[in-house]
């Protein structure tokens, strides 16, 4: 009778704490799982080494070495080889993340990757030579231009907007060379105009900028083009902003630009996408010529679609157990942990009692459920006994065979031990009617 009282005492207690104990033990569960398949090091596809690309990727590693997950940087020939390397077939081969330029990724080629959102302005700078007339890309026909290596995202652009001009290879003289190259043929003359797409501060740009023989050429149609591929943008670098001194550039001049995003592929631990966040977000966050104090990183994505931790990740504050607080006395993996189970087990233990009034009825229900079912026996077993008491000899071979079913029935019975003193009353009650139905019958 203990036991029953107690169960019926604190069973909305017991019954909180067996739910508690159950998810503290899922979480355990989880935080050895996720602590033994937490990637140690990731591989990260940038650019060549003289673009901001690789510079970027040299940052992210010293970003996340600070949590012990090492970064390899890949030095690529640009953002096609990058898409190439997140979908390589062969494991080996493939990189985890990458700065992809926009425009690059469709739908066909992105079903096995995520976004992290845009990062930084890339414009499509185009300079020429001092003598080579007229803006815009009409006026590159004839012209010996250097459009970027095979496998970059500046060839790629290049060629795409150079054919709505209808500009190709059999109108003018097209050379694939790396960014340095292009630089040194452009400056001694041997080409005409080279195509970049790179940050403001890279060191190629800012060279070009301040050459002597060299100018900047803007895009007269760079409206119509932001309207032609949503990936491109409209920005303007204002007359002087390069050297005020000697006015440079003296006019402003209207670029294009798009706008390099955080991709990596559908299997890389959540925890490491929020550490590449956050790396982000220190790293991107500053201003710059084209972009405000922390427009980087946004949230922006179309092909692919933002990861379920870019999501969570910029929505408005950070979850409560990431901010810096916890992250400066919890591994980041502990702390994402936390962040995914306890709220569930905070929110699970609050419903709980909330419902616990509304759970008190429990027991007695359970009490009343066991006993019903030795009190129903004993009310067949009264009702025989008064059919003993008015029958006769006769009726005495029936009554016996239906306490030997009534006796079956007992036996048959399971309940919890707290109730088996009514089990055993009744079976003691079934042979004090059968010794009677002796006498009787005698």
């Amino acid at each position: 009778m203990a036991a029953k009282g107690s169960l019926q005492n604190h069973g909305s207690a017991i019954t909180i704490s067996v739910t508690v104990a159950a998810l503290i033990a899922l979480i355990a569960g989880s935080a050895v799982w996720m602590f033994l398949h937490l990637p140690g090091n990731i591989v990260m596809a940038t650019g060549s080494k003289d673009l901001a690309y690789y510079e970027f990727g040299k940052r992210y590693s010293a970003e996340l070495a600070h949590e012990h997950v090492e970064v390899q940087v890949k030095e690529t020939a640009g953002s096609l080889d990058n898409l190439r390397l997140l979908r390589h077939p062969d494991p080996k081969q493939r990189v985890s993340v990458a700065l992809i330029q926009g425009g690059i990724i469709t739908p066909e080629n992105s079903s096995d990757l995520e976004s992290l959102g845009t990062v930084f302005y890339e414009p499509l700078w185009l300079f020429r030579r001092r003598g080579v007339g007229g803006e815009g890309l009409d006026s590159l026909r004839d012209r010996r231009i250097a459009i970027g290596p095979d496998g970059s995202g500046t060839q790629a652009l290049a060629r795409q907007l150079l054919r709505r001009h209808g500009i190709d290879e059999r109108v003018s003289d097209f050379h694939n060379l790396a960014t340095e190259e292009a630089i040194d043929q452009l400056l001694a003359g041997k080409i005409d105009a080279t195509f970049m797409v790179a940050s403001w501060d890279a060191p190629g740009v800012q060279q070009l900028l301040h050459a002597k023989d060299i100018i900047l050429s803007g895009y007269p149609e760079a409206d119509a083009y932001a309207d032609l591929y949503p990936y491109l943008h409209k920005v303007v670098m204002h007359r002087g902003v390069s050297d005020l001194t000697n006015d440079q550039p003296p006019t402003d001049v209207v670029l294009i630009a798009t706008k390099a995003s955080l991709v990596v592929r559908k299997d890389l631990d959540p925890a490491i996408q929020y550490l590449l966040l956050n790396a982000a977000k220190q790293i991107h966050s500053g201003q710059s010529l084209f972009q405000h104090a922390n427009e980087f990183p946004s949230a922006e994505a179309t092909n692919p679609p933002l990861s379920a931790a870019a999501q969570q990740f910029y929505k408005p504050g950070l979850p409560f157990f990431l901010n810096n607080f916890f992250k400066n006395y919890l591994p980041f993996w502990a702390a994402e942990l936390i962040n995914e189970l306890l709220f569930p087990l905070l929110i699970l233990v609050g419903t709980l009692g909330v419902l616990s009034p509304f759970m008190r009825p429990v027991p007695f229900l359970y009490s009343w459920l066991m006993r019903r079912q030795i009190l129903r026996l004993y009310g067949e077993l009264m009702f025989l006994e008064r059919e003993l008491e008015t029958g006769d000899k006769d009726t005495a071979s029936k009554i016996a065979a239906e306490l030997e079913e009534l006796e079956r029935k007992a036996n048959h019975i399971r309940v919890p031990a707290a109730y088996g003193s009514m089990l055993y009353m009744l079976r003691h009650h079934i042979d004090l009617v059968r010794t009677g139905l002796r006498r009787h019958a005698g």
